[in-house]
């Protein structure tokens, strides 16, 4: 059905949701956009109840080309999370007598008192203030990442303030930036084909990509085309569910992605099916390039043991690759998350170049189509503002993936005061057990703004209560398609809780900051965000996308068959050499190898640890957003349970282990208990457990305890999945079968 929409400032439309006009005049409906960070960036239509001005309903915005009306598992319960009877509502700051310290969980806001904002704005500023005068302004440390992705929540006057202030800035790392700096050293861009056209792929390769978990509005295109005959092969060290519902499993050895690659590259070129014409066209370095795959190093008999896999499957896997048309991967971030992961993204992402994928409607890889939006993000977040601080110039770059490092050894300055937004640090940053020694020592200033009372705001000073996506204006693009969304709020915000936008304006002046930036609004800095001269942008503006359901697809080039074909031809490429790159000058003068190569993982020459970890995201929630709700968790429980590590049987034997005994995963960063449990989605010498709030976990440690903060070749990321561990029966822990003949 067609809806009409009439739109306000707002964007209040009326339509009917059911059958009567009573329904219809009892409700209203107001497009929204899901700002989690997921490359799916759903439309929803929210349904708020005019007597009560509650949200009672979000569904799928029907008329989104991807959304296509159906939401995923974590956001059709939603309104659980903004109804939530723990959210955080008002102002708090910690009392007088309580440390910073785990607090347990449904008991913390006794460590708070309530303030008003007025109190919370001066304390904060005057603290900062002083920090700043006695320590410099570089020991005052912002933190945040994607809780958010809306252009405005994500980062627009929240930069204003800390490059104004003169705060040191955040190498934001800690998920994308290794892959997204090796697709660039490859074409100078990320972008890659829309998901409508996997419908036309015939071999579709999801690699390090749970689709069910992470874009499942992917997934119906992925259907439609195995449907018209594709064959979709997951390759993953993981049995997701995706790689259940696939024509084939690849499960590798994790970390080693890099060579299997390699080893397709090397059968394409020994086999002679490379696309020679688009390789002379298109790319640079092809010669260097087949010099290094064609080595013994990368034959398949080789690479195949090291991969955990059958040689043949790696020849099969090159092959059918090379020779079926059109072609297309769909790459995700968890094969960057290991020493060598920019590296492995690189290595994926050139496939196509050497198969001439790109020349085929469908064909291609996907890992980001973030590039392709370009709002001016120079207008919102203002770094020129850093000349005006106390500083006169740039501040000093600290990377977050090593957060740990940040709050305990930095100094000249050292950090003194951590500004915490869209994230959840204490959780999800590595090196647990370090990062929160530093967030507990009593010189460091702490501020959190969130939903509740998380992992992280046990340790902070002043806790402020934020938003969800349904109380708040933005405007944002997607890194999984190519649709720009206006999101206006749907309800008014839940307590006292206010947006970035407004908290870091409000700061602004009360510290004195007299530039007339900071008393922009929301709506002002939508048009600041979309005010932009790309030619994909054009016509794009507030009020074209609230004349069109407040989305607009971005302008893209297209053939004379209206198809979307990114590179194509030379002219797609923005790398210093025009062209695809096989070997990178660029990377070569950052003293980087040029060209990618296996290079095993420190962590794996250590045989006290034998077990390499897989520290998963959950299904259920996204991060650590969800991980409190009660739903979520059982949903997650019934899935595959909470506080378990999956074991291959054959590991667990090895160790006198039986199926639900509590064992004690350790490296020499920390170690966490869990109960053994035998999933069937692990191969022999890996281990899974997946990443939630510490305060809700077995014994009050989660999961990036085990963790280091060692970053990725490339980039800087955070390398979650280079991870070694030991597993022993839990001390004083009788194993199961000892339990059951007790018991007897």
């Amino acid at each position: 059905m067609q809806i009409g929409r009439s739109f306000t400032a707002r964007n209040f439309y009326n339509h009917h949701m059911g059958s009567g006009n009573e329904l219809a005049s009892a409700t209203r409906t107001v497009h929204a956009t899901c700002s989690l960070d997921c490359p799916d960036s759903c439309g929803i239509i929210a349904t708020i109840d005019n007597a009560t001005e509650r949200v009672v309903r979000i569904t799928g915005d029907p008329q989104h080309p991807v959304t296509r009306g159906f939401l995923c598992g974590k956001v059709a319960r939603y309104l659980d999370r903004v109804y939530a009877p723990d959210r955080l509502l008002h102002p708090m700051k910690r009392k007088a007598d309580v440390p910073k310290g785990p607090l347990k969980h449904g008991e913390e806001f006794a460590a708070f008192e309530r303030i008003s904002w007025d109190e919370a704005l001066d304390t904060i500023a005057q603290r900062l203030q002083a920090i700043s005068d006695e320590h410099g302004p570089e020991s005052v440390l912002p933190y945040s990442y994607a809780g958010t992705i809306g252009q405005l929540g994500y980062g627009s006057m929240d930069r204003r303030f800390f490059h104004r202030l003169g705060a040191s800035q955040l190498d934001r790392t800690i998920c994308a930036s290794a892959g997204s700096a090796a697709l660039n050293a490859v074409y100078g861009v990320r972008i890659g084909p829309e998901p409508q056209s996997f419908v036309n792929a015939k071999l579709i390769l999801a690699w390090g990509a749970n689709l069910h978990g992470n874009s499942i509005h992917l997934w119906p295109f992925v259907e439609e085309a195995r449907r018209n005959g594709a064959r979709l092969v997951v390759i993953d060290p993981y049995q997701t569910k995706t790689a259940r519902l696939a024509d084939e499993h690849i499960a590798l050895t994790p970390g080693t992605d890099t060579a299997l690659a390699m080893s397709m590259m090397h059968v394409i070129l020994r086999d002679g099916l490379e696309e020679r014409d688009y390789i002379a066209a298109c790319t640079h370095g092809f010669e260097e390039l087949r010099e290094r795959v064609m080595t013994a190093e990368y034959a398949p008999e080789n690479v195949a043991k090291i991969c955990g896999i059958d040689a043949e499957t790696i020849v099969t896997l090159a092959r059918r690759y090379a020779t079926t048309k059109p072609a297309v991967i769909r790459m995700n971030y968890g094969i960057q998350r290991t020493d060598n992961g920019g590296t492995a993204a690189r290595a994926v992402g050139m496939l196509p170049l050497l198969t001439g994928a790109w020349k085929h409607h469908g064909g291609g890889v996907m890992l980001s189509s973030s590039n392709a939006f370009s709002f001016n993000s120079a207008k919102l977040q203002m770094p020129e503002l850093m000349l005006a601080s106390p500083l006169h110039r740039e501040a000093r770059m600290v990377n977050m993936s090593q957060l740990g490092h940040a709050l305990t050894e930095l100094d000249v300055p050292r950090v003194h005061a951590l500004f915490v937004y869209n994230s959840n640090p204490g959780a999800v940053a590595p090196n647990q057990n370090v990062v929160l020694s530093g967030m507990r020592r009593d010189d460091l200033f702490t501020v959190v703004h969130d939903c509740f009372l998380t992992d992280t705001t046990d340790y902070a000073d002043i806790v402020l209560p934020s938003p969800s996506f349904l109380e708040q204006d933005d405007v944002q693009g997607a890194y999984g398609h190519y649709v720009a969304q206006l999101s206006l709020r749907a309800m008014q915000p839940q307590g006292e809780a206010r947006s970035n936008v407004w908290l870091f304006g409000q700061l602004a002046q009360r510290m004195g900051f007299d530039e007339s930036c900071f008393h922009d609004t929301e709506h002002d800095l939508i048009r600041q965000a979309l005010d932009t001269q790309h030619p994909w942008h054009e016509g794009i503006t507030m009020e074209a996308l609230q004349a069109h359901g407040n989305m607009m697809p971005l302008k893209l080039p297209r053939n004379e068959r209206c198809e979307f074909m990114p590179f194509s031809d030379a002219s797609w490429f923005r790398t210093p050499s025009g062209k695809g790159e096989f070997y990178s000058e660029s990377l070569k003068e950052q003293g980087l190898d040029p060209l990618p190569a296996y290079v095993v993982a420190p962590e794996r020459r250590d045989s006290t640890q034998p077990l390499r970890m897989l520290a998963r995201k959950a299904d259920n929630w996204m991060n650590s957003t969800f991980a409190n709700m009660p739903k979520h968790r059982d949903m997650e429980d019934a899935r595959i349970g909470l506080n378990i590590v999956e074991m291959h049987p054959d590991d667990a034997a090895a160790r006198d282990l039986h199926e639900g005994d509590e064992v004690e995963v350790a490296n020499e960063r920390g170690s966490i208990h869990l109960r053994v449990a035998f999933t069937g989605r692990v191969v022999k010498g890996t281990v899974a457990t997946s990443l939630g709030w510490n305060k809700l976990s077995h014994d009050g440690n989660g999961v990036n305890v085990l963790t280091s903060e060692r970053v990725t070749d490339i980039g800087g990321g955070a390398t979650f999945y280079a991870v070694n561990v030991q597993v022993s029966r839990a001390i004083d822990t009788p194993s199961t079968e000892e339990m059951v003949a007790t018991h007897a």
